[in-house]
């Protein structure tokens, strides 16, 4: 974003000068009035107490659409110190299990706190602008860290870059990925192939970009930039359904490749259901994943 320049078109050409907030408080409330729409994550709690022991207060606490724990630290301007104050309360959440359950449970109810995904909690830095020492500490840790670069432009934009993002998650080991050798009967994969062309999605959805992180679930495999933008299910016998933040409406759905799932219960996030059999299938599905992709 700091080589982004916007211009209005409005009765000519000019530019829309970049700003940042009045105050903090002012980012933390944009932020949290919209957050499902901007980060993909569902509110929970503001300036949530850590106790008298603790003696702190966490920005805002949400849960996002894979139900990992989210923890989420604004900064005005630069703060060399917003990711560790965010690492702070994130260790005194893994220390609090029982009270962010409870949360959860008065907010969302009993069935979404019974799904908290423990294993890949995160914390996002919402902040003007970070260095370049905050990028390199983040690809050192060993927690899921999002750090975003906010800009308001006018009186009623504004514009949210991601500057660095990691998983904390060891990545799930990788099938074989010997495409060419992968068992074929009938131009459809089989058997353990199934697993090979597993791994060839997975090997084209990280492909897309280098801001993309993984969460696995206990029934998917998601691919995020700050929201989801694919997830793929397990192998069946005989094909892999990844559901993707494409709109299907916008989309020519072609029977046993694509469908419509909106408002249908399925495993991921995603209302477009691609059905993949072959690598034929994977190659042509390449567009709708860049589509998705960008509009993550």
């Amino acid at each position: 974003m700091s080589n982004l320049k916007l211009y209005s078109t409005n009765g000519g050409v000019a530019e829309v000068t970049p700003r940042l907030a009045e105050a903090e408080a002012d980012v933390q409330s944009l932020v949290e009035a919209n957050m499902e729409v901007l980060l993909g994550v569902r509110f929970l709690a503001s300036e949530y107490g850590t106790g008298p022991v603790h003696g702190g207060r966490i920005d805002s606490l949400g849960i996002d659409e894979n139900g990992s724990p989210v923890i989420i630290e604004y900064k005005r301007a630069t703060d060399a110190g917003v990711i560790h104050q965010g690492l702070f309360y994130l260790a005194w959440l893994l220390d609090h299990k029982d009270a962010f359950r409870r949360l959860v449970r008065g907010r969302l109810g009993a069935a979404v706190a019974d799904q908290v995904l423990w294993s890949a909690p995160r914390l996002i830095c919402v902040a003007g602008g970070f260095t370049r020492y905050d990028v390199h500490a983040v690809r050192e840790h060993r927690r899921s860290i999002d750090l975003v670069r906010y800009r308001l432009f006018g009186n009623d934009l504004l514009g949210l870059e991601t500057v660095a993002s990691v998983t904390g998650q060891t990545a799930a080991p990788a099938a074989a990925r010997r495409r060419h050798t992968a068992r074929v009967e009938g131009g459809r994969v089989a058997g353990r192939a199934m697993e090979e062309l597993a791994a060839a999605v997975d090997e084209v959805l990280l492909g897309l970009g280098d801001d993309i992180t993984t969460v696995q679930n206990k029934t998917y495999r998601a691919y995020q930039r700050l929201r989801n933008f694919a997830c793929l299910c397990p192998p069946q016998q005989a094909k892999l359904l990844v559901y993707l933040k494409a709109d299907p409406a916008k989309t020519d759905l072609i029977p046993g490749f694509t469908r419509d799932v909106t408002g249908l219960g399925h495993h991921g996030t995603g209302d477009l259901e691609l059905q993949l059999r072959t690598y034929r299938d994977l190659e042509r599905a390449q567009d709708l994943l860049r589509l998705s992709y960008a509009a993550a």
